[in-house]
């Protein structure tokens, strides 16, 4: 690699000294005899000071020449300038186009002239240029790092579940048909049934970063066709208390993370983001639907949470001081086969949401693991066993009690970072309407 210098590593002990940076061209000014040349790597901006009598000719003609956006190196002095970006400018010896972009720019990565979602998108890779934009995905690499770590540190071992299925994972119908030689496949919706499989192996904690893939047609700023999602499932659990207390633990865990080591995102975003305090309350449903009513807001028992529903359930959430709650207790009719009942009236389940501003942003419960009251269960979904047969046999040679959740990253970010849409969490989104870029 070209030994460079980002923006953010330049310093006093450096002043003086002769260093290369790289980077696109921002901005570029010309006043007379003097250019600047704002260069715009990773981390921020760095300047480029040329008066035509202290830079050879070449250079003040290159830089003189140049288009916006073009991809350059630069060697030359640093010196301490107060009103320059970072405090720092660099009086270039040699400067080298490596790529000259083409003019006019569909898309102003300066933000000056605003651009719509749809032509961000459409123009992506000059959206993501833009420093406030690339702070988001900042922010996101730096939540999964620290999931990663966090769970790394309670022993979880990371795994990858295919992502080509036979048959549904959650017995719904949204799936995506695939060409698989002669046979019928789908891209699978969740890694479920696998992470289940493998607690019955001895790898009795373990993780996954994982793709989901809905075929639902949903246009909305809170749905995608594409989700990343980290996934969870531990065995040997007493009950779902166990993963309750796994998720806010991780949360605050994620949260922290981005809070010390991402200011600088933070500031650029204009956002304030809080640790949130343990433990998370926990709500049963059939409270929930009280309070509803009481709002003037009426549901049936084995009714699930609207989008209405849960707004107005995260407005009562909010007055009470809790922007992050579970809602637990779920009826077990609304709830997928493997999520394990309550008690022997198979009314309630152990499954839970984890709410984040009045909205889902994990489901999860303590699973099945008896095999009869498996099979039961998928039954009583009018589900075909015989469509289960990998699965159930895992349940038939000791399968210990287990249970886990899949948390959305992209509502997650959406939330934490009070983004107008879903899209702008992802870097090449997939809805109903976009497969490009």
């Amino acid at each position: 690699m070209i030994k460079r210098r980002y923006s953010s590593e330049l310093s006093s002990e450096m002043d003086g000294k002769v260093i290369t940076v790289a980077g696109w061209v921002n901005e570029k000014r010309k006043m007379g005899k003097l250019i600047f040349l704002l260069i715009r790597d990773r981390d921020g901006i760095v300047q480029l000071t040329l008066p035509g009598k202290f830079v050879s000719k070449e250079v003040f003609e290159t830089a003189k020449n140049i288009s916006k956006e073009s991809v350059v190196v630069a060697r030359g002095k640093l010196q301490k300038m107060e009103k320059a970006p970072g405090g720092f400018e660099i009086i270039p010896e040699e400067i080298k186009v490596f790529a000259r972009a083409e003019s006019p720019l569909p898309l102003d990565p300066t933000g000056k002239v605003p651009a719509n979602l749809d032509t961000r998108l459409d123009s992506r890779v000059m959206d993501l240029r833009k420093p406030e934009i690339m702070a988001i995905f900042k922010i996101r690499s730096q939540i999964l790092k620290a999931a990663r770590e966090y769970l790394y540190r309670k022993s979880f071992l990371e795994i990858h579940s295919p992502r080509i299925i036979s048959t549904a994972s959650e017995g719904g119908t949204e799936l995506f048909p695939i060409a698989y030689f002669e046979k019928e496949a789908f891209l699978a919706q969740s890694p479920q049934l696998y992470k289940q499989m493998l607690m019955g192996t001895g790898m009795d904690a373990v993780f996954e970063v994982a793709t989901y893939f809905r075929a639902e047609e949903h246009d909305t700023i809170w749905h995608l066709n594409e989700i990343t999602a980290i996934d969870c499932e531990m065995a040997f659990i007493e009950d779902e208390e166990d993963i309750l207390t796994l998720i806010e633990n991780l949360i605050v865990a994620m949260v922290t993370e981005v809070k010390e080591n991402c200011q600088k995102e933070i500031e650029l975003l204009g956002r304030d983001i809080s640790i949130p305090e343990k433990p998370f309350l926990r709500i049963e449903y059939s409270r929930v639907l009280e309070l509803l009513e009481e709002a003037g807001l009426r549901l049936s028992f084995g009714e699930d949470l609207t989008t209405e529903a849960e707004k107005k359930l995260g407005e009562i959430m909010k007055e009470k001081g809790h922007v992050f709650y579970f809602v637990t207790k779920y009826p077990l009719s609304i709830k997928p086969f493997y999520t394990m009942p309550e008690n022997s009236e198979q009314k309630l389940s152990r499954a839970f949401d984890l709410e984040f501003s009045g909205r889902e942003i994990i489901s999860g419960s303590q699973r099945i693991h008896n095999y009869d009251l498996l099979v039961d269960r998928i039954k009583a979904k009018d589900m075909r066993v015989e469509n289960f047969g990998a699965y159930l046999k895992a349940f038939k040679y000791g399968m210990p009690p287990h249970g886990g959740f899949g948390m959305g990253i992209e509502r997650l970010l959406m939330l934490l970072l009070n983004l107008s849409n879903i899209r702008e969490a992802v870097l090449f989104p997939r809805d109903r309407y976009r497969l490009r870029p």
